[in-house]
């Protein structure tokens, strides 16, 4: 059995900061780092990742592929151009704007669909929001011919700018003009929201404005020609999205590799699995070192560790560690007789950012 794990965000960003790094250990993750066949390319988000690996071309249609892995989807194909409609929260930093997500307040359901309500009364000429969850919201666009190439609708995934400076929300090109008018009006409407005025009541950041990113129109025939998974195991919606787009039943990622190797007690021959962790991802996002190191010691008890034991002793033939960072998209390859070559020695991980610095610079 093979195994694709993919880690957004596994080595900590800042190679020289002493406190996110300094003394933490994590040798199993450390050896499969040390003994797997290296590859790099360039930076991408943690969607375009996930899409990669399902052999999706560039400017795939995150949308409409996140919204077919929701667990009540409206019906995501028939040529209806989606966009997701994030909720966020924007604030001026330094005279420049910082993007909060729902990973630093949180958003119930109840003021999700009073605000989505409120603007589809506003917007119902144009198109329709969709809340799949609270934090999760979709624009079906009505004037499709309107909105240009999605190809040029550049605006990157929320998992890449969310507790980072942004600058502009949405292309400047003539066609998403109207879309440009549309959020600025949805702003002013958010500002003025009895929802926003109870949450700033008790002391919460209102929901200011919408990341609206990953227009597309999902295919008729959605089927990967690559990828070759066998089963997808994750919460993330795109991930699952995309498996049922390629025919790949889908589970809920188990708490521990523990688990998923009961669970894959007999797998058939040659197959391939594809685990999506995400427990990196917010405390990168947010610059949060403790929590990051909290996450990675767990990641290296409940997955690295027992993952390495299972490629020593033959039990999984090839292990693709995968993970989107500031460093690249890096990927550790490792088979069975990989583990063994201990004069191959592990460095801490604090060394391992260096070099990927030193390297990238």
């Amino acid at each position: 059995m093979r195994l694709t794990l993919l880690v957004p965000e596994l080595v900590w960003p800042e190679p020289d900061d002493r406190d996110a790094l300094d003394d933490l250990s994590c040798p199993a993750l450390t050896a499969l780092i040390a003994r797997g066949r290296f590859t790099r390319r360039a930076p991408q988000s943690l969607e375009a990742a996930l899409t990669d690996a399902f052999g999706w071309p560039e400017g795939a249609p995150y949308a409409a592929l996140r919204l077919l892995g929701e667990a009540s989807p409206p019906h995501a194909s028939g040529g209806a151009c989606w966009i997701c409609a994030d909720p966020v929260h924007l604030r001026f930093h330094r005279e420049r704007l910082v993007l909060a997500d729902s990973g630093s307040f949180g958003i119930a359901l109840d003021e999700a669909h009073a605000i989505s309500g409120e603007l589809n009364r506003q917007f119902s000429s144009v198109g329709m929001f969709h809340v799949a969850a609270a934090d999760r919201w979709y624009f079906q666009c009505f004037k499709t011919t309107e909105l240009g190439a999605t190809d040029d609708f550049d605006v990157p995934p929320l998992s890449a700018v969310a507790g980072r400076f942004v600058g502009r929300q949405l292309p400047e090109a003539q066609k998403t003009r109207w879309l440009r008018k549309l959020l600025n009006d949805a702003q002013m409407i958010l500002h003025g929201h009895p929802a926003n005025a109870a949450r700033e009541e008790a002391g919460h950041l209102p929901i200011n404005s919408l990341w609206l990113w990953g227009a597309g129109t999902l295919p008729e025939h959605t089927e990967s020609q690559e990828g070759h998974f066998d089963g997808v195991w994750s919460t993330h919606p795109l991930a699952i999205g995309l498996g049922r787009a390629a025919g790949v039943p889908t589970h809920t990622a188990p708490p521990d590799a523990a688990a998923l190797l009961a669970q894959l007690a007999r797998p058939a021959p040659g197959s391939h699995h594809l685990v999506l962790l995400e427990n990196l991802l917010g405390p990168v996002q947010y610059q949060n070192g403790d929590d990051y190191r909290r996450a990675l010691q767990t990641l290296e008890k409940r997955w690295f560790a027992p993952l390495r034991r299972a490629l020593a002793s033959g039990r999984l033939k090839q292990l693709r560690l995968e993970a989107s960072t500031a460093y690249g998209a890096l990927c550790w390859e490792s088979r069975r007789a990989d583990q063994w070559k201990l004069w191959l020695r592990a460095q801490p991980l604090a060394t391992v950012a260096q070099n990927l610095a030193k390297a990238t610079a």
